[in-house]
Order: structure tokens, then C-alpha cells, then sequence
């Protein structure tokens, strides 16, 4: 295996408490108790073996970061070891008193989601009544801080009717960025697939109406768009890689090559409670089980892509196959992408089942 390059960003999930309760959450259906959360000292040495390791970005997420009373001591402890600061939250905790702690901790920028364009919606697919009226506030609060913002838009068959309203109001709101990413299917988004699977013809008009907007706005804002692996020809290269440019620690300190990644129950993942991280990012079994390509099965070994996509995800592979060595059934080349386009089209076309809300017990 050639050498191995630092990462360039850590995903810091402080923990899986949420106000929110999001059917499509990335984090595990087996959610993690508050109790067995990384100390502050515990995720300030993190920290600072991160900035040791060459990580240039700390991304702070969860469940929802700002429950987390000392998120302001981690921030600045981060912002004091010459890392770009990002906070990635719901953001109906916040009040113009926490944003300013946080922008004189040193946080750099504030990524920022909506569930719809409408309260009804919003609140309803959030499982959290007054939310998307909180997410209005907060924005504009944001703002007046200095802050830039991101939107984060996850967009499925109970909201894609709304797409324009929601570009219209990441415009409004002065967002520098939105990211409209369509449901990628794992952890609670897989639990919830019958009921967020759109249909190929939502896909092609959400496209369509994306790529118009990109054209409207270019020089206002940026449009990153996410479309479900289901309906791709070929797989996404998932995290740049597997153990390539990220890594995620999860609120009891496992540190993961991406946020799903715990979904794969074959694997062990080591912890910082135990292991320095550089040691973990280099030597670990789990990153290096798929890192690289000497891993791939053909098609994939031989493909010309394999250096592109990185043989896609090892989510999907597992959750649709349970097998994560296999070829990702997104790409159009896997014997099983028929089977996947099936899943999806199935998906789509039955009734829509009620949500299976994000919370200890329901997974």
C-alpha cells in the first residue's frame, strides 16, 4: 500500500441527543446514551491529535451538537489549533446569546438544515412542533452575526414538491451555500425507505428545476446536489475514499471512515479512549481493510474508475447485499444493480407508510 495521506477533515459527533427526530438521520439505529459521551477533555485531546495529524477542517455534529454545554470550549480549543471551524446543526437550540459565544470562540461558519420549505412540512417530517419557525429565526441570527451559512436541503417524496420554495428561501434567508441532497439510504433513511424513495420522474424534474437554479443564480450562491445512489449509473465516491480524506469519531470516541460506516457490523471500529487516532487513521484493520484498491473484486479492480469512485460505498454494499466487499450495487458494471434499481422502484411505487421516527428505542 502506498503511503498514506492525512485526512483532511474530522466529522466531531458529539453526541446523538436530538430535539429532533429526522426519519432519514445518519446517525445508528442503536443510539448512544448520553452518559457514555466523550468528556470535554476527552474530545480536546482528540482534538489536538487531529491538528497533530494534519486534519485542516473539524466539522462539530451529532444528534444535535448544541446540547453539548462546553461546545464552546471545543470550538475554541479547535480555533486555537489552527482549524476551520464548522457547526452542523438543527438549530432550534440557538439564540442570538449562544451564536455570539460561539462566534467569540472562533467558529467559522454554520451549516444549517431544513426538513421543507413550510412549517407544516417541516415540522411534521422533524417530528418537532415550532421547528421550522425556530430555523427561520436562527438563520437571520446567524447572518447578523457575521456567520456565513450553509443550508443543508435533504429533499425525498414528501418534499420535492416544495424544491423551488426551498431554493427561494436559502436565497432569502442569504445563504452562501445550499446543499440539496437527496436521501442517501442508510441507518434510519433505510428503515424509512418506502417512505422517501421518489419516484425516477420526481428525480429527473428535482434535476432539472436544480440545474436551472444553478444557471439563475450562479455568482449568488453555490448549489451542491446529492441525487440517490438508487438511480445512479455509477457510485459517488463516497468520502473521497474510504479511510482517503475523513474520518468521524461518534460520541463514545470510535473513530469511523465515514459517518454510516457503523452500519457495517462486521467490522470493529478502535476508539480514542484506547488508541491515538493517528495510530487508528494509519494501522487500524477497519481502515484498511477497503483502503486503497488491492481490496476490489473485478469489475471493479480492473476498472478504469477504480482511482475516480473508490469502489463507491461500503454502506450500500453491506445494507443491500451484507456483503461490504461487494461491488456497489449503484454502479451500472455490479451483477446487482438490477437489484438495486428494483428496491427503488418498488419503494416508489407502493403506498407511503408512516415515518419511523429517529429515537432510542424505535430502531
Amino acid at each position: 500500500m502506498n503511503e498514506i495521506s492525512p485526512p483532511l477533515a474530522l466529522l466531531a459527533e458529539l453526541t446523538h441527543r436530538c430535539p429532533l427526530q429526522c426519519p432519514y438521520c445518519s446517525n445508528p439505529l442503536n443510539l448512544e446514551r448520553g452518559s457514555g459521551e466523550l468528556t470535554t477533555a476527552e474530545w480536546q485531546r482528540a482534538i489536538d491529535e487531529a491538528a497533530a495529524l494534519g486534519i485542516l477542517q473539524i466539522h462539530f455534529s451529532g444528534g444535535e451538537p448544541t446540547v453539548r454545554r462546553d461546545l464552546e470550549a471545543l470550538v475554541r480549543h479547535a480555533h486555537d489549533a489552527n482549524l476551520y471551524t464548522n457547526l452542523i446543526t438543527a438549530g432550534v437550540m440557538l439564540d442570538a446569546e449562544r451564536i455570539g459565544s460561539l462566534v467569540e470562540a472562533g467558529l467559522d461558519h454554520v451549516q444549517l438544515s431544513f426538513q421543507d420549505s413550510e412549517p407544516v412540512g417541516g415540522d411534521r417530517i422533524g417530528g418537532f412542533k415550532g421547528g421550522h419557525a425556530k430555523k427561520i429565526e436562527v438563520a437571520r441570527l446567524i447572518r447578523a452575526a457575521g456567520l456565513p451559512l450553509t443550508l443543508n436541503l435533504v429533499v425525498h417524496r414528501q418534499n420535492l414538491h416544495h424544491l423551488e420554495d426551498l431554493i427561494a428561501m436559502a436565497v432569502e434567508l442569504d445563504a452562501h451555500r445550499m446543499e440539496i441532497a437527496h436521501v442517501q439510504y442508510y441507518g434510519w433513511a433505510f428503515k424509512n425507505r418506502a417512505a422517501l424513495m421518489p419516484t425516477r420522474t420526481q428525480l429527473e424534474q428535482a434535476t432539472a428545476v436544480v440545474t436551472a437554479a444553478r444557471e439563475r443564480l450562479k455568482g449568488k450562491v453555490v448549489i451542491d446536489y446529492v441525487v440517490p445512489d438508487y438511480y445512479a449509473r455509477r457510485p459517488k465516491s463516497c468520502m473521497g475514499g474510504w479511510g482517503r480524506q475523513f474520518l468521524n469519531i461518534s460520541p463514545t470516541g470510535k473513530v469511523l471512515p465515514c459517518h454510516a460506516a457503523e452500519s457495517v457490523t462486521t467490522l470493529s471500529f478502535d476508539s480514542v479512549r484506547q488508541r491515538p487516532l493517528g495510530d487508528i487513521w494509519r494501522n487500524s484493520e477497519a481502515f484498511n481493510r477497503y483502503r486503497g484498491t488491492d481490496w476490489m473484486p473485478e469489475p471493479c479492480h480492473s476498472c478504469d474508475r477504480r482511482e475516480i469512485d473508490w469502489g463507491g460505498c461500503r454502506c450500500q454494499a453491506f445494507a443491500i447485499l451484507g456483503d461490504a466487499g461487494a461491488t456497489d450495487p449503484a454502479c451500472g458494471l455490479s451483477p446487482f444493480h438490477d437489484r438495486l434499481v428494483h428496491l427503488a422502484e418498488q419503494d416508489a411505487a407502493g403506498e407511503t407508510p408512516e415515518f419511523v421516527y429517529r429515537r432510542i428505542g424505535a430502531g
